[in-house]
């Protein structure tokens, strides 16, 4: 943290305030506005949070103009390259990548909880049978609070840590278990014999009547797409369990918000958006037609998966994805899809309108090619996206309730409403 500071003045009242300066270990400074409405009398107003840091941590931190990525110090594309997603898991609980002992007794600890209680999979037959998987996911994820009471102490860090292995384990086995119900399939106990990715393949595409064992490539595949998505600073649904976090609710009440917060379409469910996009377009041929279409600011057409909120540069998560893409399709069979992104991102790199607004193509852009080719239909995307975010999520949520400043938070507003008046009869209204 640096000496700096800036000074405010009210033009008003001529009063004026030192408002510190904090710098972190990398980023841009950050302006301490706490003391403005005790000295000053007034709020600051970003809608979005577009320019707010709502908390300090030390888990994720990304440059958007460089197109940079890292936990906990180390670059994204390392960890893909290098690392599995629950030696990824280990470092975002733990602050640091686990030693070989401790790798081997972390993976032993999360499989001990793969399991979940038979009541939950009474809980589960309760919704429909075309209930969306992510609506299933909220609500079982918001349940387990009642099956999994014995660790909810938000003070005791070990129990913390009990209920970040139980979410991390479980959250897979409770994916499947959706997918299983939608298709009126027998939702499979999980397999402890396999790796956490395979296991998870398993419970997916498993039946009781004959073996199966889990396809090396996608196996793969599905870990590198868990690890990317693993963390991503304070995005909305991470922000979501922070705040509902503070409020010192239990965890899987926070993670649940979380997820619903990450269904939406502008956030979790952009890699759906994209394919059902690519599936508009048609063919390569349309393509000149649709990015017309995407430019005309009359036309409600929009090329999804290109752009971020933070990322002003290529979203370094996409350039791995679109690695793992080819590999995937080449054990899987083409997808005339891969042509049309590849052609879109081709354009987009080159045509002055998408490089002057720095439309570089996103996590999302190549994610959904590889669900598809490995068999999942388009509602459990999102599913997949919350299986590798949980880690991230629990991991902020470790962080905050571990703070002795932690607070309850709240935003304020800028109030536009009806000024005060009184309630007239109702006989004059």
């Amino acid at each position: 943290m640096g000496n700096r500071t800036i000074t405010l003045t009210d033009n008003s009242t001529g009063k004026s305030i030192e408002l510190p300066l904090l710098e972190g270990t990398a980023g841009a400074p950050v302006l301490d506005v706490r003391s403005l409405n005790k000295e000053l009398g007034c709020f600051t107003f970003d809608p979005g949070f577009k320019a707010t840091a709502s908390c300090e941590s030390t888990i994720t931190y990304l440059d958007g103009a460089k197109g940079e990525l890292m936990y906990r110090g180390y670059p994204i594309e390392q960890l893909a390259e290098h690392c599995s997603f629950l030696e990824v898991c280990y470092l975002l609980l733990h602050g640091d990548l686990p030693n070989k002992d401790e790798k081997d007794t972390f993976v032993d600890e999360i499989r001990y909880h793969t399991m979940i209680n038979e009541g939950l999979r009474t809980f589960l037959s309760g919704f429909r049978y075309d209930a969306h998987p992510m609506a299933m996911m909220t609500g079982v994820i918001g349940s387990l609070s009642a099956f999994y009471h014995d660790s909810l102490n938000l003070n005791d860090p070990e129990q913390r840590m009990t209920t970040a292995h139980r979410l991390i384990a479980k959250i897979p086995t409770i994916a499947a278990a959706t997918y299983k119900h939608s298709i009126g399939e027998p939702v499979l106990y999980p397999r402890n014999d396999l790796s956490y990715t395979g296991n998870f393949l398993y419970m997916m595409w498993g039946r009781p009547t004959e073996p199966y064992e889990p396809d090396p490539v996608a196996e793969q595949a599905l870990d590198v797409l868990f690890l990317l998505h693993a963390d991503h600073e304070q995005n909305a649904s991470t922000s979501t369990v922070r705040l509902a976090g503070s409020s010192q609710t239990n965890p899987f009440g926070a993670i649940a918000a979380g997820t619903a917060s990450l269904w939406g379409p502008a956030h979790g469910g952009a890699n759906e958006a994209v394919l059902r996009m690519l599936d508009e377009i048609g063919s390569v041929d349309n393509i000149d037609k649709f990015v017309a279409r995407a430019k005309d600011k009359n036309d409600p057409f929009r090329l999804m998966g290109f752009g971020h909120r933070v990322y002003k540069n290529f979203d370094p998560r996409a350039k791995i994805i679109k690695k793992m893409a080819h590999r995937v399709l080449q054990d899987y069979g083409d997808d005339p899809r891969m042509e049309l992104a590849l052609r879109l991102e081709e354009i987009a790199l080159k045509d002055d309108y998408f490089v002057s607004r720095k439309l570089y193509p996103n996590v999302d852009f190549y994610s959904g090619i590889i669900y598809q080719a490995l068999g999942f239909p388009y509602e459990m995307f999102t599913v997949l996206f919350a299986i590798g975010r949980t880690v991230g999520w629990i991991s902020h949520w470790m962080e905050m309730v571990s703070d002795p400043k932690m607070v309850i938070g709240r935003p304020r507003q800028l109030y536009t409403g009806a000024a005060r008046r009184d309630v007239p009869p109702i006989e004059s209204r």
